[in-house]
């Protein structure tokens, strides 16, 4: 499982000690302003190259709801979002993912060769339909011989059950499942528990409700055409920004 360094992301929201770096990339806009709305603040971005935009703010903090304001008109949830708690319409959440306290430092992945793969639903696999019921179940995949979960995509999409396909933010975790505070801690068990992870991701498509994308960037091409929707600009004018949001 690959995992982003908080501390690290180019994109969306990092913390560092008591302030919040704030970078989101928006061409298509004019003026950009944070707005935090736990706090009713209101902070201008600063445009930089590439159309990106950018701030760093001691006023945005660890757990405060805030969308991008965009042409000093509408506002929209964070593009690349860690937490959307009330659903892909509504604001995004500051999250600071380094706050998490890991106790898997013995675990040494295995070889590919070694990896019995049991792919899993998160919504189905258990009573639960939660990353803690998967939690629950790990000795009972321990015991038919797994080494390794795949879990089907967990990005946000919009109600409380998908088969993953129609994620619209792929840099946050599913609220109903747990969010990824929840997928933290399955991680963290699975591997006190000896059980790789791997997360199966879409970045082929984005689902059709709560696809904001569009607003900030040209996250889609009309060079191709796809069944699942607007084709994703991976080639055309602006992809470089495109490329450099999935990777």
């Amino acid at each position: 499982m690959i995992v982003l360094d908080c501390k690290k992301r180019n994109i969306g929201v990092s913390f560092y000690n008591e302030e919040a770096a704030v970078v989101v990339w928006a061409p298509k806009a004019t003026h950009v302003s944070l707005v935090i709305e736990d706090e009713a603040e209101q902070v201008p971005l600063h445009p930089a190259e590439y159309g990106y935009w950018k701030i760093i703010t001691p006023l945005l903090k660890n757990g405060n709801r805030y969308k991008f304001q965009l042409n000093n008109s509408g506002t929209f949830p964070d593009p690349a979002s860690l937490s959307q708690p009330q659903g892909v319409h509504h604001a995004s959440e500051a999250m600071d993912l380094s706050a998490f306290e890991w106790s898997d430092s013995n675990w040494n992945n295995l070889p590919l060769e070694a990896y019995i793969f049991y792919e899993l639903h998160t919504g189905t696999f258990s009573q639960k339909g939660t990353f803690d019921g998967i939690q629950d179940q790990l000795s009972y995949l321990k015991q038919l011989g797994i080494t390794a979960i795949e879990i089907m995509p967990v990005a946000q999409f919009a109600g409380d059950r998908n088969w993953g396909y129609d994620g619209v933010y792929p840099f946050a975790v599913q609220q109903s499942y747990g969010g990824a505070k929840g997928l933290q801690q399955l991680v963290n068990a699975c591997h006190q528990a000896g059980l790789a992870v791997v997360l199966d991701v879409v970045y082929n498509h984005l689902g059709p409700e709560g696809n904001y994308l569009d607003e900030y960037g040209h996250y889609f091409t009309d060079k191709y055409h796809t069944p699942w929707g607007k084709a994703i600009n991976f080639d055309d004018a602006w992809s470089d920004g495109v490329r450099h949001y999935f990777i």
